[in-house]
């Protein structure tokens, strides 16, 4: 009895007595735990000093994070700065098929003419298209299409300066001269400010100046392109029954290669797969020439209701022959372009105008002088 009493007087005692000693063990692994962090820790700073920190960097730099920070509309609109690349056709074409289904662009938008020159290789017109363009930087591109084999040697002062895409031969009458014509369009839709699409020869020249054919065209309700159901052996006599059910010879068009297009055409004629293998395989030289029937066919099954059904571009045939008459520089004097500029008469935007033509072939190297002379007083450049 007496020692319960002892024993509740000095409840500190009793504290003591029944409290377990602290565990052995625990304390071993938070030492090992310890060295082992200092270790490692020693280690990383030695592999660094003496194999370098860029070592640490490379693996760093495999890290991707689940979200990326997206980049700025000007990252997606702005044009290639080289036009060299190094996409095929098929590659290309693809590319440039894209298109935007929200038509309010959130951003300023300034539609641009895309100038497509369809070469052998020098542009001997050059100097004239200079003047044409020069003070309207930002309402248009060029793009050339010339032999692979040609170098070109514009300075770098000039408008063509760096503008030659990726080529192959175009041969005249053959398929390769439209691959030649789409992939000028594909490489140009790459540049989502080009609006409007104008193909040309090295031997053309322009009969308006610049704010004319740019008024002329960015107001016009219609693409330029010639498509003409022509009776005969040169019309519907060049079509195959093969190229049925796709194309029937109600369909058949035949027209001018020289065309002005807008975008929504442009994507029309590069995304193709339906009648391109028809002209390809069956529209075959000596007896079709697929540059003056598978863009206005397709375009006329297609979209007939967007065709002006005209060229911008004079020719003259009046001289017969498998080619248009060509211009020398005897042939440069004011009554001539008085019968392209005044003495003509066509439809724009469903009113009658004398304004039929924007630009003229075929023009020899020799034209060059006395065109340069007489641009200011009859072209306006």
């Amino acid at each position: 009895m007496q020692s319960r009493l002892e024993e509740v007087k000095d409840p500190s005692a009793a504290r003591i007595s029944s409290s377990r000693p602290f565990p052995v063990r625990l304390l071993q692994f938070f030492l090992l735990f310890l060295v082992i962090g200092i270790g490692a820790s020693f280690l990383s700073m030695y592999m660094i000093r003496h194999f370098g920190i860029h070592n640490v960097a490379l693996v760093q730099s495999t890290f991707r994070p689940c979200f990326q920070t997206p980049g700025t509309i000007e990252s997606f609109i702005m044009p290639p700065v080289n036009l060299m690349h190094k996409m095929n056709d098929t590659e290309l074409f693809w590319r440039a098929s894209f298109d935007t289904r929200i038509k309010d662009y959130p951003f300023r938008r300034v539609p641009k003419i895309a100038f497509m020159f369809l070469t052998k290789g020098p542009l001997p017109m050059a100097p004239l298209w200079e003047k044409f363009f020069k003070g309207h930087e930002q309402l248009y591109s060029i793009y050339v299409h010339s032999l692979p084999s040609y170098t070109p040697d514009f300075p770098p002062s000039s408008v063509f300066y760096r503008r030659h895409i990726p080529s192959q031969v175009a041969e005249w009458g053959m398929m390769s001269m439209c691959d030649a014509e789409r992939r000028l369009l594909a490489n140009a839709l790459l540049d989502i400010s080009n609006e409007w699409f104008i193909l040309l020869s090295e031997s053309c020249i322009p009969l308006q100046n610049f704010s004319i054919i740019y008024r002329y065209i960015s107001r016009s309700w219609y693409s330029f392109m010639g498509a003409v159901d022509e009776p005969g052996p040169y019309g519907r006599g060049r079509y195959e029954d093969s190229m049925a059910p796709e194309i029937n010879i109600s369909d058949w068009r035949k027209g001018s290669q020289w065309f002005e297009i807008n975008r929504k055409l442009a994507i029309r004629i590069v995304e193709d797969s339906t009648y391109y293998p028809k002209f390809r395989d069956f529209c075959l030289p000596h007896k079709c020439y697929v540059d003056e029937h598978y863009f206005q066919t397709m375009l006329t099954i297609t979209m007939p209701h967007l065709l002006a059904n005209r060229s911008l571009t004079y020719v003259d045939w009046s001289r017969g022959g498998a080619h248009p008459a060509t211009f020398g520089k005897d042939d440069i004097k004011e009554d001539f372009f008085k019968r392209i500029l005044v003495d003509q008469t066509c439809i724009y935007n469903g009113q009658p105008t004398s304004t039929c033509f924007l630009f003229a072939r075929k023009f020899a190297p020799n034209a060059l002088e006395p065109l340069l002379d007489i641009a200011p007083r009859v072209l306006g450049i």
